[in-house]
């Protein structure tokens, strides 16, 4: 039986075998860290621990219920005024956390006959939203392909003239740190008459001129992308999730959506923390310019190494190395230099593409920086040329 304690013992040898076993690791080892997606370097500055700690000595730890028993207060009521007035929509609603704004979201406005189309590398919560919500059609479309997903838009509407269809993806990638392309895939969704939704976790407060995200980046409206998706445990350095869009459909969320209805609501300490952090992120822009700096400057140097970046233009930036072995190497022998960097492999990204995922943040500096390149490039010259 595969739930027999040898069963599951065998289970666990081979994953460590194949370089897969997965380690809690405690993160307060000295070293510098350059995996965390705090990118504007917001999760410990002062203003949020002094907003989460007064919240918390008014209101409580907890919220002590669900949203709509009575665990939805003050706090939260202006965290979803603001976010829908910073995302340029009618109304913003709160989750507990990225995953479950995910599930709620697609389990709530797909229907039987509708299409769910995704990019293939779309975050797992996405994926398994997709799976989960009543739709019988649910299809991948190869990764940032906007022709392929126009394609199967043209015969799903075809077969189905009555049926919606729900164009679902990332707007920054997270394992590779590449954009969508939301300009076309806005174009295919505007001509079939189906909804994009875009799950912005990692372009919030990041891309845009005002850290708007991928929409503002490219300049696609809200009716292009009626519902963006965003969570604050990135950019704003807190917790929790929010889905933004007209109130029609915002309202169909908090009576449909399961993953809100039956769940303890988000702490209000965390609220109000994420109404510092949201404020913070408007008013100091240097957060965002001096991170962009730091990407720059940080993919120069590694041009000049030869270090084998994927091409990314975000705080995230995939060193690729191939083998799970090969990574793991990397990783153990940086932090033996002063710095955590998480190796990434199968199934989290594709066979083959096991890599270092270095996250830059605004609260680095160029003289970090150019250590760590410093140390990827004696790593990477010592990497053995061949898993092991």
């Amino acid at each position: 039986m595969r739930n027999s304690p040898e069963a599951i013992a065998a289970e666990l040898r081979a994953l460590e075998v194949a370089h897969r076993y997965r380690r809690r690791e405690i993160g307060q080892d000295g070293c510098i860290d350059f995996c965390s997606n705090d990118y504007l370097g917001l999760r410990r500055h002062p203003q949020l621990a002094t907003a989460l700690a007064d919240a918390a000595h008014r209101d409580g730890v907890g919220a002590g219920a669900s949203h709509l028993v009575n665990g939805h207060g003050p706090e939260h009521d202006a965290l979803e005024r603001e976010l829908a007035e910073f995302t340029g929509r009618e109304r913003a609603l709160v989750f507990s956390s990225g995953y479950m704004a995910n599930l709620g979201v697609l389990c709530a406005l797909a229907d039987r006959d509708d299409l769910i189309l995704q990019d293939r590398l779309n975050h797992a919560s996405l994926i398994d939203a997709g799976l989960l919500a009543r739709s019988r059609s649910f299809k991948r479309y190869a990764h940032l392909d906007a022709n392929a997903a126009d394609e199967l838009l043209t015969a799903h509407a075809s077969q189905y003239p009555r049926a919606a269809t729900l164009l679902v993806t990332d707007g920054v990638f997270s394992m590779d740190g590449d954009l969508a392309p939301l300009p076309q895939l806005a174009r295919s969704t505007t001509k079939h008459g189906a909804w994009l939704i875009v799950d912005d976790a990692h372009g919030i407060g990041v891309l845009g001129a005002n850290g708007g995200g991928s929409c503002e980046h490219f300049g696609v409206s809200s009716e292009e992308v009626p519902v963006l998706i965003g969570t604050f445990g990135k950019a704003l350095g807190t917790f929790g999730a929010f889905v933004a869009g007209n109130s029609a459909m915002i309202e169909l969320l908090i009576q449909r959506a399961r993953s809100y209805i039956y769940t303890t609501a988000l702490p209000s300490p965390l609220a109000a923390a994420t109404r510092t952090a949201l404020r913070l992120l408007r008013s100091e822009a240097w957060r965002r310019d001096h991170l962009h700096e730091l990407i720059a400057h940080f993919r120069s140097g590694a041009r000049a190494r030869g270090l084998p970046l994927a091409d990314s233009s975000t705080p995230i930036q995939p060193l690729l190395l191939g083998a799970e072995d090969l990574a793991l190497t990397a990783s153990d022998r940086l932090r033996g230099l002063g710095f955590r960097v998480t190796a990434i492999r199968p199934p989290t990204v594709p066979q083959g593409s096991a890599r270092l995922r270095i996250t830059l943040q605004a609260s680095h500096d160029r003289d970090t920086i150019d250590r760590l390149l410093v140390a990827l490039e004696k790593v990477c010259r010592t990497l053995p040329e061949t898993a092991g």
